[in-house]
């Protein structure tokens, strides 16, 4: 800016000094247009520069005037450095993409489902088989089918998640616990090792159930053998009445004879006068 007020000032001067002694030279008139156009110029750009009033930035201007020297005066506003007042912008928070899930059947991402939310199972309502490969079982199905212990459904890590729900024989009773079937196997197959070794677990358990079974029924065909047998014996608790046979002749001299009870078999003994 002060070359350009030091070429405009020299500018004047040799104008004025020419000018008094002869008029202006068409390369002297160029020279000063040059000169007010660069001013103008200048001008502009400092003006696109100045933050507007519409950004929220307030300051104290201050007009001062400046000679040219192109033959006119330019107004520059300035700004106080002690009452300007700097605009903090903050920068928008960056967008966050939501954690999708990926389902194990499609191979699609989804926002949630009933078995993400239920058991912790990344598969989307559309793939949902309700009655097949996802089934809900009982827990006392869960025990007797796959031979596990309570300990192994709520105990062994990561314990089974269920859901729970009326009991459909009767709502007074207590609230049934549903797992998921696929889990349950998944369960049984950790506890017992493999397929194999569990199912001779079942067979051995269907065999000492036969066998108990077998030891329950014999004992019921004894208790009811012994309450045929005491139900046909009686007790006579009436008086007795011999019924003696023929008499005898023991002592034909003492004139003694004898009767023999049918029934007891009592003797008795007499003498005939």
């Amino acid at each position: 800016m002060e070359s350009v007020k030091s070429s405009s000032s020299s500018a004047v001067s040799e104008a004025e000094g020419e000018s008094q002694s002869e008029p202006l030279t068409p390369f002297l008139l160029a020279k000063i247009e040059r000169n007010r156009q660069r001013a103008l110029m200048l001008r502009q750009a400092r003006l696109a520069n100045r933050p507007s009033a519409g950004e929220g930035a307030t300051s104290a201007k201050i007009a001062k005037t400046i000679d040219s020297g192109a033959g006119f005066f330019i107004e520059d506003e300035e700004e106080e450095d002690e009452q300007r007042v700097t605009r903090v912008v903050h920068k928008p928070a960056p967008v966050m993409e939501p954690d999708y899930l990926m389902c194990e059947e499609c191979a699609k991402p989804f926002m949630d489902s009933y078995l993400s939310n239920s058991f912790d199972l990344s598969v989307c309502d559309r793939c949902r088989d309700s009655e097949v490969k996802h089934r809900l079982i009982s827990r006392t199905e869960a025990k007797q089918l796959f031979l596990l212990k309570d300990c192994d459904l709520d105990r062994r890590e990561p314990p089974l998640r269920f859901i729970l729900k009326k009991n459909p024989h009767n709502p007074l009773w207590g609230d049934m616990k549903l797992y998921l079937k696929s889990q349950v196997v998944c369960r049984s197959l950790e506890v017992w090792g493999s397929e194999e070794a569990l199912e001779e677990a079942r067979e051995t358990r269907e065999e000492n159930r036969e066998v108990q079974k077998q030891k329950r029924f014999n004992k019921k065909v004894k208790e009811l053998r012994r309450a045929v047998r005491s139900s046909m014996f009686k007790k006579d608790t009436g008086a007795h009445q011999h019924d003696y046979g023929e008499e005898e002749l023991l002592d034909e001299d003492e004139d003694q004879y004898r009767k023999v009870c049918k029934t007891c078999g009592h003797q008795l003994t007499y003498e005939k006068m």
